[in-house]
């Protein structure tokens, strides 16, 4: 990846793997020389040796949340900060988490689908018709030639035990040990199901990053009361590092090394 520029655009997820994949790349090379930059959303990290430039951009729904007189406005099908994406050669992107929030946590006022306002919506109805508008700037934009796209895939909570046959009321907070098997009780998320399906009807090849169902066998990964907040806070979303994300780039770089004559 001598000379490249790679980046990840989405939420805290997205943090959590770049913040894993910065790490795991510097043990591989402790003295190689880096430079580690925050303006804004952007955060880069730079191996100097290398020429290599690993970012992170934050983008929490890919598609546009605006203030406007009216309040915060998310636009279901806008994007116009896509220009910061253009010219990498590999990009990473992820949405999902914060089309959950609720109450107070909701980031918006309003949704907006072509010249209607909602005040709310069905999140994952949402939260498709956004992957849609993202998956038709990608279509359009980019270059398949020039820069490889990833999604990372669904990165799952664990805030109701009943999913792991333990209580409704358990949490990851105070789990140790990973679910036994394969297959985790509670099934796969229904947010999978939407991102496949809109990754299949692109023109432009998408590799997924299908990192779900294996994250949701590690109710033990979590920050718990560990995080940011404490025991108020009780952080089941997010991953420890060293943790789950280092799995998630461990497979991202075996499909880069089994790819590498398609130049991915």
């Amino acid at each position: 990846m001598k000379g490249k520029k790679i980046m990840f655009v989405g939420d805290s997820l997205s943090l959590n793997q770049w913040q894993s994949l910065t790490c795991m790349l510097h043990a591989a090379v402790p003295q190689s020389n880096f430079s580690l930059q925050r303006r804004g959303d952007l955060s880069t990290f730079y191996f100097s040796d290398y020429n290599v430039s690993l970012m992170l951009l934050r983008n929490a729904f890919l598609v546009d949340l605006v203030k406007e007189k009216m309040g915060r406005i998310l636009k279901l099908d806008s994007i116009q900060n896509g220009n910061s994406w253009k010219g990498l050669d590999m990009l990473i992107f992820n949405t999902w988490h914060w089309w959950l929030h609720k109450g107070s946590a909701k980031p918006w006022d309003y949704i907006q689908k072509g010249d209607k306002l909602y005040k709310d919506m069905d999140r994952l109805i949402a939260f498709g018709e956004g992957l849609k508008t993202w998956s038709k700037w990608v279509d359009s934009n980019i270059d398949p030639s020039q820069t490889k796209v990833f999604f990372q895939g669904i990165s799952p909570t664990h805030y109701n035990g009943a999913e792991w046959n333990a209580s409704k009321g358990t949490t990851c907070n105070g789990e140790t040990q990973p679910i036994t098997g394969s297959t985790y009780p509670g099934g796969s998320s229904p947010a999978v199901v939407v991102v496949k399906g809109v990754l299949s009807n692109m023109s432009t090849t998408v590799g997924l990053l299908d990192v779900t169902q294996l994250s949701q066998l590690r109710k033990d990964g979590h920050p718990s009361i560990y995080g940011i907040g404490g025991a108020k806070g009780n952080d089941c979303s997010h991953w420890c590092l060293p943790g789950v994300p280092d799995t998630w780039n461990q497979l991202f770089y075996a499909i880069l090394v089994t790819n590498r004559k398609s130049k991915i």
